[in-house]
């Protein structure tokens, strides 16, 4: 039976076009928590004021994501400078979104090209708690069992809630040829895609957030297996960062 994907963070509006049943997956499981502005690339989309995905600063204006965390023309806005979403005094800023750049060839069902580009209503002030991560200069592949880390506000567990507080754990590189055979060709570019194994990983709510390794964004969470965060059997997915650097170069290129 071919394995059907589930998004890490399905949105609401898309559920009545799928024709099975699902979990819906959303923050970090077996995690701690971040030091309070340890991760200052960190932002969270917002839905109604509401956490809805994950994404990271790439720039002072632009914020990389998931492209599955928006639906059709809803608006979203970032919050930049947060570490507990429930503390109105720590200095969070929430900004505008002034246009959405979804992949044009992204697909739900196989989700492929999970991947979108947020541009700022205006430009963030850097400082200790606002700040841009690196992305990758060269398309490259990311050396197998390296130590890397995925953070969210993503639930804790499948069935738990939101956490408040941004959380992280540390995740290790799974050989490209592994995930595709554990997902199988066609729920699985190798071109495009990496995925991870650890104690602790992604779920539902951390959709669209970075895979860190070092100093440098490699990867943008996008999905894993439907019915359990963490799985053993199906290993957490993301986009490829450095394979769409024309793509985001595209657009940032182009802002003066």
């Amino acid at each position: 039976m071919t394995i059907i994907i589930i998004s890490l963070l399905l949105l609401d509006s898309l559920l009545p076009h799928l024709t099975f049943t699902a979990h819906v997956n959303v923050g970090i499981v077996n995690g701690t928590e971040a030091k309070p502005h340890s991760r200052p690339y960190m932002v969270s989309i917002q839905k109604n004021w509401l956490h809805n995905c994950g994404g990271f600063l790439i720039s002072d204006q632009f914020v990389l994501t998931a492209a599955h965390c928006r639906n059709k023309l809803e608006n979203l806005t970032v919050v930049v400078g947060a570490h507990d979403l429930k503390n109105r005094t720590e200095g969070s800023v929430r900004i505008g979104v002034k246009s959405y750049h979804r992949h044009p060839n992204f697909t739900v069902e196989p989700v492929m090209n999970d991947i979108m580009l947020l541009r700022l209503d205006k430009k963030v002030t850097q400082n200790e708690k606002v700040n841009w991560i690196s992305i990758p200069m060269k398309e490259e592949d990311n050396e197998v069992r390296s130590v890397c880390s995925v953070s969210g506000w993503g639930r804790l567990n499948i069935n738990g809630s939101l956490s408040s507080r941004l959380m992280e754990t540390n995740v290790k590189i799974i050989n490209n040829t592994n995930c595709e055979n554990k997902w199988g060709e066609n729920n699985y570019s190798a071109s495009q895609m990496m995925c991870t194994y650890g104690d602790g990983g992604s779920c539902t709510g951390d959709s669209g957030g970075p895979l860190v390794c070092g100093d440098t964004a490699v990867g943008v969470t996008s999905f894993g297996d439907p019915d359990l965060c963490n799985s053993p059997k199906l290993p957490e997915v993301y986009m490829m960062v450095s394979a769409y650097l024309p793509w985001i170069h595209k657009f940032i290129g182009n802002v003066y």
